[in-house]
């Protein structure tokens, strides 16, 4: 990152997918083995699972079918009951353990690349065993950042519920109830696509400064005002690549009856090295774009100050204090 930080506030769409692309380009050995090591893992793990997944749904809905064509209370009915019990308990177990990896791996992998980036910045020497030693203590932090953001997804979304019941209750399914339920639907939409912006800068924040939880949100909230319609953009261009990559591997490999083993190969790797790319890209992106409002915002970063904090995780951590980690605004 050879820009001044005064300049970063005029990066745009394109200037901030230029700065990201740069960034993995000039330091793409120490990007190549974060990836390796933390980002391949996550991408199989996400498309693996879409894979058993589907296995194991298509297994317990052919044994329902059969079931209900046999006569209950009798042992192949008792059977087929008690395989589907078993399938079903697999599944669970398959997706919270499913659940707990993609935590792990993503979490560390934000750790890993924004700390990269921040090493860049202020011109530290990075390796990728430094990289390495200090990610299981950046984890611990983003994981109180993660559990917050679901708290306020949880809450939302059990708000969202309430109200949509209350309407359907006192206003009914006419007409009227139906408009009413569209545009508290698309408020949702809207809300949650917020809240997403707001919690993916504020793993940044949680990296970058003395902040974590409910006040790294807070902070995100803060750098994002201003700039919000840039950060909605970029998230939506993201998610576009993510659907489409989805698409393509369920299309051809997951639901590719007509596709040769050849094929579902070659398609397999692709939507994997697409989709490790993508996660790699986003996790810079997001990092550009926080300097990209503490910028906007006037907030000076103080290269030593960051140093001094990104520092304090190979050691002993000891909080700095607001000033230092905040820093000052400059004059524009």
């Amino acid at each position: 990152m050879d820009r001044e930080q005064e300049e970063m506030q005029f990066l745009g769409f394109f200037g901030i997918y230029k700065e990201a692309s740069k960034i993995i380009l000039s330091w793409r050995r120490i990007f190549t083995q974060i990836t390796s090591t933390l980002i391949l893992p996550l991408s199989f793990i996400f498309l693996i699972h879409m894979e058993i997944s589907n296995l194991l749904f298509r297994k317990i809905l052919i044994n329902e079918i059969v079931m209900d064509e046999t006569k209950p209370n009798t042992p192949q009915y008792n059977k087929l009951d008690h395989m589907i019990s078993s399938e079903m308990v697999t599944l669970v177990v398959f997706k919270i353990a499913y659940f707990t990896l993609l935590l792990i791996f993503s979490l560390l992998s934000t750790s890993a690349v924004v700390y990269t980036i921040a090493s860049i910045y202020t011109a530290k020497d990075v390796t990728f065993k430094r990289v390495m030693s200090v990610v299981p203590k950046v984890w611990k932090r983003l994981m109180l950042t993660f559990l917050c953001a679901f708290a306020a997804f949880f809450a939302y979304n059990i708000m969202t519920a309430l109200v949509m019941f209350l309407s359907i209750v006192t206003i009914g399914l006419s007409s009227g109830g139906l408009a009413v339920l569209v545009s508290i639907t698309v408020l949702y939409f809207i809300g949650f696509v917020y809240l997403t912006v707001v919690w993916q800068l504020a793993s940044v924040v949680t990296v970058l400064e003395d902040s974590w939880g409910v006040r790294a949100m807070a902070k995100s909230k803060e750098l994002i005002r201003g700039k919000m319609v840039l950060s909605i953009f970029i998230f939506f261009t993201l998610v576009a690549s993510f659907v489409s990559i989805r698409v393509l591997f369920k299309v051809m490999v997951v639901d590719g009856w007509r596709v040769s083993s050849l094929d579902k190969t070659a398609y397999g790797v692709l939507c994997f090295l697409l989709l490790s790319c993508l996660f790699l890209f986003g996790l810079v992106l997001q990092t550009v774009l926080y300097f990209v409002c503490k910028s906007y915002h006037h907030e000076n970063i103080d290269k030593s100050a960051l140093a001094d904090h990104l520092e304090g995780y190979r050691g002993e951590y000891v909080p700095l204090t607001a000033k230092d980690v905040q820093l000052e605004q400059y004059q524009v």
